[in-house]
């Protein structure tokens, strides 16, 4: 799909910024506004000062998440700033509202250094039920992420690398069933070893995956590639164990499964004809595929996936991120984990019923209604199953409050 330039500036700028903030009360009269503001304010506080936990019963913390970048990988434009990344953190701040309800705010920070940006993220903590990490790049948004799940108490999500990861994972359980194929004995070439190239390979090796292969830009990762961090040199130590050595040929001969992580036209049909046989393919470079999908069709590839909505079996992450948050703020997880990760993929793997699958349908429609309901679900059991939620709530609850949240209506009344 072509996005025309023009128009889209124009939208941006009669929006003026895709979020507002509203209020939940309304303030009529001198009684209101003492119940809202002051004394009423007043009491809350009080409470909370005795027990810092009451913050999420008494103030909008619980549904509320920061957005935060520093701009220096904003996806298929690269290192532009923290104002150059805002107008892409507001578009996901919307996806956050519109598909989770959600109430998230964009936080463009002007530095890239990962210790400034943790020292940020703790201070403005006690505002938030949850943080998003966006657009930072590799390896920092791996120290950030780390860092700063150990210091807080409330979930820190990077789309870039777990949005991506459930996505592919489901996408994936799905693609596997069409080949009549299992995970733990595919061969799987991931290409781009970025923020979601190594959160991907992290994610299928904890789903059982056994054999993958992965690639930065010189070539498979390994004791000979001479470009590796410290984050691709531990990936390269739980992956490969075939040994292969060299670029994309290599990687994708006789492979099972193409992840396509990196950037567009660096494969081939050639390169496709040289997988195994009922191969998967899923190019999701933006805005270019790594193989357009039409091509990669005339290739052999039994099932192919793109990151966009053109052809069929687009993966686009808003068929995860918004259910994962949700899911983690309604039982207020102190953190989110690969199994609740795993069970997200799964719960979204499992909204396509069995004899819906074909190669061109591997996963619901990226706008279904189902998604956000059941990935939060699943995500929020899974926490109370870990012990990682404050808030456990029994079976169905989440579903039914997200369900609620999206498709239906609710008033708070003075």
């Amino acid at each position: 799909m072509t996005i025309d330039r023009l128009r889209a500036l124009d939208l941006h700028r009669r929006a003026k910024g895709k979020i507002k903030i509203y209020p939940t009360i309304n303030v009529r009269n001198e009684e209101d506004l003492g119940l809202a503001y002051v004394p009423g304010s007043v009491y809350p506080s009080l409470a909370i000062t005795e027990d810092p936990a009451l913050s999420f019963e008494y103030t909008g913390r619980g549904n509320r998440i920061a957005v935060v970048t520093d701009g220096s990988a904003v996806l298929g434009i690269g290192n532009v700033g923290p104002e150059a990344a805002l107008p892409v953190m507001e578009g996901k701040c919307l996806l956050f509202k519109l598909f989770g309800d959600i109430n998230a705010i964009p936080v463009c920070l002007d530095t890239s250094d990962p210790d400034e940006i943790i020292h940020h993220v703790r201070l403005m903590a006690p505002t938030l039920g949850g943080v998003n990490i966006e657009d930072i790049s590799s390896p920092n948004t791996f120290t950030v992420v780390k860092k700063l799940r150990s210091v807080l108490d409330i979930p820190v999500l990077c789309d870039d690398q777990h949005g991506t990861a459930v996505l592919v994972l489901a996408a994936l359980k799905n693609a596997l069933k069409v080949v009549q194929k299992n995970l733990q004995d595919v061969r799987i070439a991931v290409i781009g070893a970025g923020a979601a190239g190594i959160a991907t390979s992290e994610l299928l090796l904890a789903a059982g995956a056994r054999n993958i292969v992965c690639l930065n830009s010189a070539g498979i990762l390994g004791e000979d590639n001479p470009k590796m961090d410290h984050i691709q040199r531990e990936l390269a130590l739980k992956t490969n164990p075939e040994g292969i050595r060299g670029g994309i040929g290599e990687a994708l001969k006789g492979a099972d499964v193409m992840i396509g992580l990196s950037k567009g036209n660096l494969v081939t049909g050639e390169h496709v004809r040289s997988m195994a046989s009922r191969a998967v393919v899923f190019a999701l470079a933006l805005p270019e595929p790594e193989i357009p999908y039409e091509e990669a069709v005339a290739a052999g590839a039994e099932v192919v996936a793109t990151g966009t909505a053109e052809h069929p079996n687009p993966l686009l992450n808003l068929q995860a991120f918004p259910g994962i948050m949700r899911g983690a703020l309604d039982v207020r997880a102190n953190t989110i984990t690969d199994s609740m990760l795993l069970a997200a993929a799964d719960a979204l793997a499992s909204i396509t019923e069995e004899h819906e699958l074909s190669r061109q349908k591997i996963l619901p429609d990226p706008f279904c209604d189902e998604s956000a309901p059941r990935v939060a679900e699943a995500v929020a059991q899974k926490a109370v199953e870990e012990g990682m939620a404050s808030l456990p709530l029994s079976p169905g609850h989440v579903y039914n409050e997200t369900w609620q949240r999206l498709y239906g209506s609710s008033l708070v009344r003075i």
